[in-house]
């Protein structure tokens, strides 16, 4: 069950949001709420005033009667998604051999440090990585999958759109990289 404290916050966001787009307008009017059904998140009677303009009334169910509102969910975020989040975060950081963070890295001490963020322990070295977690065709990656390259001895992350996040060498800091710059060995997924 919804609080009224969760309501109130999540009709404050949708109108705030709103009027920041220009999707509602403040008109003055009597002081009845109207309500307004979203799929999947509930319905909320907007404070009095606040009127939905047709275009957008228009794709939006009818707001049922008595209707329960309904739980909030985040948006998901799986662990890989979360990793590749948090190797992106340290662009620009040092390459330093050995180094698994937070203000420095090796190839597979991002890798490491990365999935420990998102909150699940992978192995430490390059190698380690190239035969743990499950197998995946090039083909099929997905942000997070652990991809490695020169026959194992170097591994980056998976971050989308044919790139991965990868501290290279001593001369490079983190950096993104193209798949296709390296020589796949093959991809893992944790």
């Amino acid at each position: 069950m919804v609080s009224n404290t969760s309501k109130r916050a999540v009709r404050r966001a949708l109108v705030a949001g709103a009027l920041a787009l220009g999707a509602v307008t403040v008109t003055a009017g009597p002081a009845m709420a109207e309500p307004i059904s979203i799929p999947g998140i509930g319905t909320f009677d907007l404070p009095a005033g606040v009127t939905v303009p047709p275009e957008i009334a228009n794709i939006l169910p009818p707001a049922p009667e008595n209707a329960p509102a309904a739980p909030f969910s985040a948006p998901f975020s799986s662990v890989g998604q979360r990793a590749a989040d948090a190797a992106q975060s340290k662009i620009g950081s040092p390459y330093v051999y050995g180094a698994a963070g937070p203000n420095a890295f090796d190839c597979s001490g991002l890798v490491q440090w990365a999935y420990k963020q998102a909150g699940l322990n992978v192995p430490r070295t390059s190698y380690e990585q190239a035969s743990a977690g499950q197998a995946v065709n090039i083909s099929d990656l997905i942000p997070g999958d652990v991809v490695s390259f020169y026959g194992g001895s170097h591994t980056g992350i998976y971050i989308g759109g044919g790139n991965v996040v990868h501290a290279s060498t001593s001369s490079q800091p983190v950096k993104i990289a193209p798949l296709s710059s390296m020589p796949v060995d093959g991809a893992r997924r944790f």
